[in-house]
């Protein structure tokens, strides 16, 4: 079983809180993962000694943090079968697709070590014996809390884009995938000089320490009641907050649409990663003309990922799930397919096709998290543009029609940071979102997240007048 240890000023020790957290396998119920929470005091002092190293790691020249980030993507895609079997039995992904977020992990620090060293401000048109520039500076000493259900390339995108823009960081990783953060923050801290890196560990108070620290930036990505209570502390603390948070992303099933593609996407958006995706598809709105077959083919599609899924994070993630589910059907959903909990050990939970769903039931309203497609009848386009804009959340929909008159009306009105059409995944790597209402507040990758870790200063530079 791993021992987590945390890192402060350099230095690889237990945290001091005097209590440990353990982490069991989603798929056996074994234990895997022991940590000593961090104290108070621990958090302090790592705090402190980021903020000992930020002068001088702010002071190093851009190539040279690039030529460090880019060290440290080697180490870590050297160590890929490691992290992906760490990561596996922390949170129940399966090996292979760990692997592939490890890589995509990989790719985010090269990205940003590529974009750090280029991320420059500009010269203003003012006076001509002056000089006037807009120029970008690191903010200090970010707090990076990431979460359990990409732990990897999520951290990876904070990380990497606070370390090249010449930031200090203090991580602390989600207390249900400890080791991963652990095993991470090892391979790229021997790349920093000391105390540009610090790892603290523990659960949410840990945490709520963290973000209540003298720091200059909290970047989260996680629940949307966390996010909500750090935005609190950096009210008072004046620190910059940047989340992304939970979603209730929708699905629109148009009219014209073939019905079994419009399923195997539909599948592939609710079941991926068994549901634990921040831009899962998590509510469906079909039109009245292709609901049936659509229903039909969907219901295939969960016979094809039977079998084929990991286990949820953990049975209180189970539990939540399947409570939605067994209170939709209470109140006059169908299960198609799924909507019990397997018998065995484990937090396995199937994939679940609900039929009759409305906007009241948990399922439709809140965030999931689990392999589970609720699905909507609507009697109209507008009908589902509607019903699915009435949400307080906004992280990201999905439109499949035929017509460019729906799509275009799609993507000007869903209140929404991403808008995919005839796609739930995919993307250019240089796109970026601002996630709206409960989904959080700022840019949490592509290159505008260099701005985000960053502030602007302007610069009036004249001569000194003459005869001096």
């Amino acid at each position: 079983m791993d021992e987590v240890r945390q890192l402060i000023a350099g230095a690889w020790g237990p945290g001091g809180a005097g209590h440990h957290l353990t982490v069991f396998d989603p798929a056996t119920g074994e234990p895997v993962t022991r940590v000593a929470v961090s104290s108070r005091d621990d958090i302090s002092a790592a705090v402190a000694a980021a903020r000992t190293a930020a002068p001088g790691w702010a002071a190093t020249a851009a190539g040279a943090r690039t030529a460090a980030l880019h060290a440290a993507a080697t180490a870590v895609g050297a160590a890929t079968g490691e992290l992906a079997a760490t990561m596996s039995a922390e949170m129940g992904k399966p090996v292979g697709a760990a692997a592939e977020s490890i890589a995509a992990g990989v790719s985010t620090l090269r990205q940003y070590a590529e974009l750090g060293s280029t991320h420059r401000g500009r010269a203003l048109a003012g006076d001509d014996p002056a000089i006037d520039l807009m120029t970008h500076v690191p903010r200090g000493v970010v707090a990076v809390i990431t979460p359990w259900n990409d732990p990897v390339a999520v951290s990876c995108g904070l990380l990497g884009a606070a370390l090249v823009t010449g930031n200090t960081v203090v991580y602390k990783p989600s207390e249900r995938t400890p080791a991963t953060g652990w095993r991470l923050a090892e391979l790229l801290a021997p790349h920093f000089p000391d105390g540009v890196l610090g790892l603290v560990n523990g659960d949410g108070p840990v945490g709520a320490v963290l973000a209540a620290a003298p720091v200059d930036v909290v970047a989260h990505v996680g629940s949307t009641a966390t996010g909500r209570s750090i935005a609190a502390a950096c009210a008072r603390t004046g620190a910059k907050a940047l989340l992304e948070n939970g979603g209730s992303d929708p699905l629109i099933v148009d009219a014209d649409v073939d019905p079994a593609w419009a399923a195997a996407q539909a599948a592939v958006g609710a079941f991926a990663n068994s549901g634990q995706i921040c831009v899962a598809v998590e509510r469906i709105y079909a039109h009245r003309d292709i609901v049936g077959p659509f229903l039909d083919a969907l219901a295939a599609e969960a016979d094809r990922w039977a079998g084929h899924l990991g286990p949820l994070v953990d049975r209180r993630l189970r539990d939540a799930v399947d409570d939605q589910v067994q209170r939709a059907v209470k109140d006059g959903a169908r299960a198609l397919r799924g909507g019990a909990v397997p018998p065995g050990p484990g937090a396995f939970y199937p994939p679940t096709v609900l039929a009759d769903c409305t906007d009241e039931m948990a399922v439709m309203r809140d965030e999931t998290f689990g392999p589970v497609a609720p699905v909507a009848t609507v009697e109209s386009f507008d009908e589902a543009l509607r019903r699915a804009a009435d949400s307080p959340y906004g992280l990201a929909a999905t439109v499949l029609t035929g017509s460019m008159s729906h799509a275009q009306r799609a993507w000007r009105t869903l209140p929404t940071g991403t808008v995919k059409i005839n796609a739930v995944f995919g993307g250019a790597p240089g796109g970026a979102a601002h996630p709206r209402g409960g989904s959080g507040q700022g840019f949490g990758y592509g290159p505008e997240l260099l701005d985000e870790m960053t502030a602007t200063k302007v610069v009036h530079l004249e001569a000194p007048p003459a005869g001096w």
